[in-house]
């Protein structure tokens, strides 16, 4: 691609990420579609890891389509911001970090916000869901364009028990791996 070309494309990327942020934090702040009509009687925040995931899942049968549009929403209302994140950086070949990094620092700030005015709930789960949808964002492309050829995903953790805890036993760990691969 010409010098040109590049840069022409580089501020169309930039005026798109300009509108994808101002209809982000319009969205996520002040829309009345998102449940931000009338007043919160009690509010409500969430301060453990995956426990509001753990709930949408346990209760999906019950919650039905919501359960999906919450954490599904969540994660694809970020995949603009990682992909339009390398174009309005400079860094292009350390952008994969700085996208991880203002991923989550957008949506802990959305959080916080939510926090401190009441608007909407506190929920860290939201800022995992939000920092995965920015890295697939950034990732998705790069495998299409054959940048990347593969990429490996293992997310762990440890099985606890109480049980096993005070006997003094080992506690086993997990891990799930997903590998994306283009061909």
């Amino acid at each position: 691609m010409r010098t040109r070309e590049r840069k022409w494309l580089r501020r169309f990327g930039k005026l798109l990420f300009l509108l994808y942020i101002v209809f982000l934090f319009w969205f996520l702040l002040f829309s009345d579609w998102y449940g931000r009509g009338g007043e919160m009687r009690e509010y409500h925040y969430n301060l453990e890891l995956f426990r509001e995931i753990r709930r949408f899942w346990t209760y999906r049968e019950q919650l039905g389509f919501l359960a999906f549009a919450n954490l599904a929403g969540n994660v694809l209302i970020f995949v603009p911001f990682g992909f339009f994140m390398p174009m309005a950086s400079r860094s292009w070949n350390r952008s994969f970090f700085l996208t991880v990094f203002y991923s989550f620092g957008i949506s802990f700030f959305v959080e916080v916000f939510q926090l401190l005015t009441k608007v909407g709930s506190f929920d860290v789960d939201d800022m995992l869901l939000n920092t995965a949808g920015g890295l697939c964002g950034y990732i998705l492309p790069k495998l299409q364009s054959g940048e990347w050829k593969r990429v490996l995903f293992l997310p762990t953790g440890a099985l606890l028990s109480t049980v096993s805890f005070n006997e003094g036993k080992s506690v086993p760990g997990i891990a799930h791996a997903v590998v994306l691969e283009t061909g």
